[in-house]
């Protein structure tokens, strides 16, 4: 007789069967709904196909988001359409170098990190598919444009793609103009080209080449005299370098010998030296004796003035023994 199925044991196994459903789509799911999310808005200029719910967020490399909504809006100042798209972005995915975790979901830090240069752009995730992600990274040199009125929502600015950059280029570029000059420059050249000058310049080049073979041919033949020329002018410098070295060294000779002489210690130096003390000793000794008021000169002019004396004494005699020559024995005589 067969048992009876134990209800609690089914029951058992329904819940355990339950909960294994679970595990598995927690784990396929990446643990996402353990961690918390914060939403940020991001505002694209031109159409985002390529975009969709579920997109990764990926900063400098690292994905740490995912796209939950993507809506069309209208810019009321330039009447523009744009993209509003909705991301949320998981906690503790950035670490600093202290180890300590910065949250990407703090508007705070955000605005710091966009402060620094933080941009949001699409970029092509599969070439297969055209599927499209959001890359934030830093671009310190695109400026930061917010289109959010509402203060309360956290915004990352945009920046276009690199295809969209050259779109916007080329739709201001003047390609008509830009082919008319292509056309005149084409013209231009085939003007050139077909002239008759332009023509004979084969001719003129092959005749310039058997011209510089020529002269090449010349040069080979006149080399051997030339060099010998050469050489030879090339050993009379060397002489005459030499004969120059030799006089360089006679006059350094000569100068040891005159730095020689003309030393503080040198015998001729002391000589002239001592010479020009005796010199100057001498011209002292002079001026000493050229003095108004030196002896030598007070004797010499006493001297002077004894001698003008007997000078004029010796004249009286002489004039007396002329007018008496008697007056030396018998004296002389008073006239009357």
């Amino acid at each position: 007789m067969s048992r009876k199925a134990n209800p609690t044991l089914i029951g058992a196994f329904v819940v355990g069967a339950v909960a294994l459903a679970v595990v598995a789509t927690l784990l396929l799911a990446g643990g996402g709904w353990f961690g918390e999310r914060r939403q940020h808005v991001m505002y694209f200029e031109g159409a985002a196909q390529g975009l969709q719910v579920g997109a990764p967020v990926v900063f400098l490399g690292v994905k740490v988001g995912t796209v939950k909504r993507i809506q069309l809006g209208l810019d009321e100042k330039s009447r523009q359409f744009l993209v509003p798209v909705t991301v949320e972005v998981l906690p503790h995915v950035v670490l600093s170098r202290s180890g300590e975790q910065v949250d990407l979901r703090d508007r705070t830090t955000v605005r710091q990190l966009v402060d620094r240069g933080l941009r949001a752009r699409l970029r092509m995730q599969s070439l297969l598919t055209g599927q499209l992600y959001i890359d934030l990274d830093f671009h310190p040199d695109k400026p930061a444009h917010f289109a959010a009125l509402d203060p309360e929502l956290s915004e990352i600015p945009t920046i276009r793609t690199a295809v969209q950059e050259l779109t916007t280029k080329l739709e201001g570029f003047a390609m008509d103009k830009f082919l008319g000059d292509i056309a005149a420059i084409s013209a231009a050249v085939s003007k050139i080209m077909s002239a008759p000058a332009t023509q004979e310049l084969p001719q003129r080049l092959e005749s310039t080449l058997r011209h510089l073979e020529s002269l090449a041919t010349r040069l080979d033949a006149q080399s051997g005299p030339i060099l010998k020329d050469v050489r030879y002018d090339l050993a009379e410098m060397r002489k005459a370098l030499q004969a120059a070295q030799g006089a360089l060294a006679k006059m350094e000779t000569a100068a040891d010998r005159v730095a020689e002489l003309a030393g503080p210690d040198s015998q001729v130096v002391r000589n002239m030296t001592r010479a020009s003390d005796e010199l100057a000793n001498a011209a002292t000794a002079l001026r000493s004796l050229t003095e108004q008021e030196s002896p030598t000169v007070r004797n010499v002019n006493a001297a002077l003035k004894e001698i003008a004396r007997a000078a004029d004494a010796l004249r009286q005699l002489a004039e007396l023994l002329e007018k008496q020559p008697d007056a030396i024995y018998r004296g002389r005589r008073d006239k009357n």
